[in-house]
């Protein structure tokens, strides 16, 4: 590990005894304080936030990668992580040096100890994992400095630590039921909660919605007078069809220009889709009046890639890894599956925190796979492999499943399965923590491509 890994490892382990992004406050008052004390780096320079169920961080990535062709030097916040911590925290497309992290960090650590004071002596409880490290994330920003943040909302929207910025451009990706216990169990109470992030003077761009979530949305945006565009109402994707290596898209605009077909390098029509939302993003940042030019675009996207969402980590056999981990994310993954790829058969190594819809991800994924591996992973929350197994034959009877004690053993044994076939090929899916460890256990082993 060199000094700069190192360097990262210590602020991760120091953030890391906090009170985790998994269980959020409902708060920003102490958030604003905190980015006071810092110096308010949110207001160093023009942001697009993005929030939204599925689809967030490649949605994301697409819009920074456009920005960074058009010549813009960006920053780029994005969670979680599947390998390396500095991977939330990118500065024009790289992730940031353990030094920078560090740096940014001791700059933000008497703020911390400071505002930590105040909040135990009003009785509130101190700053979290996820606000600490939303307010660094800025900091980073301004240090850098970038000409345009693009950040991805934690979760929910109106209380989630990012929401301290006030958004130039506002982004919704598809809103479905998923961190229920903290948003709720209605699209609508989910989608209310979401559309905080809009302000006076923000302009919106949505993904297509449900009709309780897109008007939760139109409402959130006359209340706030800010211009609405929607994904099929002013602008849309034209064509999107398989090429080799990913996807060929037709988009046309917000002003109403279709833009040349442009390659893609990802998998899945809902890709596409991110891919339509996140133009008429920037088309929405430079004042929606004229498009993209072509080279900027086609440069843009391009160089855009989506690690974690059906990444190729591994041949002979063919291995893959996706984050999906809800229903509706499982079922977008299971029609890029059966729509970019020929196999034979399929294994899938699955595993699921407690707090997800193994069931509804399950149901989604049997129809589309011969065996199923059931492993746990590095996380308190990982759901027995046991109880999953048992949960796969209530939903499809005679499933070949089989449970390994840890992740390398799941991946070693489909692995084996895949190579006693010709086209079989294993896809690691259910959870960010478990396709990170999936990457990190090939890189290790030797078998990477990834």
């Amino acid at each position: 590990m060199t000094g700069a890994e190192r360097a990262a490892e210590r602020v991760y382990e120091e953030l890391l005894s906090r009170v985790g992004e998994a269980n959020p406050r409902p708060r920003l008052e102490p958030v604003r304080r905190l980015a006071e004390l810092a110096g308010s780096p949110q207001l160093s320079y023009p942001v697009i936030q993005i929030a939204g169920t599925n689809g967030k961080t490649s949605t994301s990535r697409a819009i920074e990668s456009v920005l960074r062709a058009h010549g813009l030097r960006t920053g780029l916040f994005t969670s979680p992580h599947l390998i390396d911590f500095t991977e939330r925290f990118q500065v024009d497309g790289e992730p940031v040096g353990g030094n920078v992290l560090a740096e940014a960090w001791e700059e933000l650590r008497m703020p911390l100890e400071v505002l930590d004071a105040q909040l135990t002596a009003e009785g509130q409880g101190t700053i979290t994992f996820f606000e600490a490290l939303a307010v660094l994330a800025f900091a980073i920003f301004a240090d850098a400095p970038v000409d345009v943040a693009v950040i991805e909302v934690g979760m929910g929207g109106e209380w989630d630590a990012t929401n301290i910025a006030d958004a130039q451009v506002a982004v919704f990706t598809p809103i479905e039921l998923d961190h229920m216990a903290q948003l709720g169990t209605e699209i609508e109470a989910i989608a209310r909660t979401k559309a905080g992030i809009i302000k006076p003077g923000t302009t919106v761009v949505t993904a297509k919605q449900t009709t309780g979530a897109l008007t939760e949305i139109l409402e959130a945006a006359d209340a706030a007078e800010a211009r609405l565009y929607v994904l099929g109402r002013d602008f849309e994707l034209i064509e999107d069809r398989l090429a080799v290596g990913g996807r060929q898209v037709e988009v046309r605009g917000l002003h109403g220009h279709g833009y040349d077909p442009a390659f893609v390098p990802v998998y899945g029509a809902h890709q596409a889709q991110n891919v339509a939302v996140a133009v008429a993003a920037v088309e929405a940042f430079f004042g929606a009046e004229r498009p993209v030019p072509e080279e900027v675009l086609e440069e843009g996207l391009s160089q855009f890639t989506s690690p974690g969402r059906l990444q190729l980590i591994g041949n002979e056999p063919i291995v893959y890894v996706d984050a999906a981990h809800n229903p509706h994310g499982a079922e977008a993954l299971a029609r890029a599956v059966t729509e970019s790829f020929a196999f034979s058969e399929l294994a899938i190594v699955a595993g699921f925190m407690a707090d997800k819809d193994a069931r509804g991800v399950l149901s989604a994924l049997t129809p589309i796979c011969d065996a199923l591996f059931f492993a746990p992973f590095d996380s308190p929350r990982s759901l027995g492999p046991d109880m999953l197994a048992e949960l796969t034959e209530s939903i499809e009877p005679g499933t070949l499943t089989e449970v390994a004690e840890s992740l390398p053993d799941a991946l070693e044994a489909a692995r084996f399965w895949a190579n006693q076939a010709e086209n079989r090929a294993v896809l690691v899916t259910g959870s960010v923590i478990l396709a990170g460890e999936a990457i990190q256990y090939a890189r290790n082993e030797g078998w990477s491509t990834a």
